[in-house]
């Protein structure tokens, strides 16, 4: 857990827009070998791309069974606070900011895909005055498919292991 905290301080401190660019590239440096150690980055072996989280669930998992671990780490990505301690960066996290009646339905309707549904959106939460999708929408859609993502392959001489994707349910408001 203290690597995860480290992590996550040092992924805010790289996005935070008044760090200096030495000070954004040591902590890249230091990022990358965090995550070289954990195995908690995404990596690649010959033509082939394997998800942070490819291994966890086994080489010849069904796909029912990634789309039950997908669920899992929405669950705890929701509850999971990380202590900042005095002097700590705050750590920002679409699914931990978003509002808590939203839901989300982790399904495998086809063959090969994975389909996340988000529901009970509260009005004015997902689209802003102009109509259009708000940032907290889109980042929220954006870490969903981050995390999906992270237990699929991809290469040219095999196919995605599956087909991922994030669909907003929009309320009957």
């Amino acid at each position: 857990m203290a690597t995860m905290g480290r992590i996550q301080r040092l992924r805010s401190l790289i996005e935070h827009p008044r760090t200096g660019q030495a000070e954004r590239a040591a902590a890249q440096r230091m990022l990358d070998r965090l995550l070289g150690k954990t195995g908690g980055g995404a990596h690649r072996t010959a033509d082939r791309t394997y998800g942070a989280r490819h291994d966890r669930p086994g080489r010849h998992a069904s796909l029912s069974r990634i789309a039950d671990m997908i669920g899992e780490d929405i669950a705890l990505a929701r509850i999971l606070t990380l202590p900042d301690g005095e002097g700590g960066l705050a750590t920002r996290s679409a699914l931990r900011d978003a509002p808590d009646q939203l839901t989300y339905t982790v399904e495998t309707p086809y063959d090969a895909g994975i389909l996340i549904t988000v529901g009970n959106i509260p009005p004015g939460w997902a689209t802003g005055p102009d109509g259009f999708d708000t940032p907290a929408l889109r980042a929220l859609v954006e870490e969903l498919t981050d995390l999906m993502n992270a237990y699929n392959h991809d290469g040219t001489d095999i196919a995605r292991r599956f087909v991922g994707r994030v669909r907003i349910e929009a309320s009957a408001g």
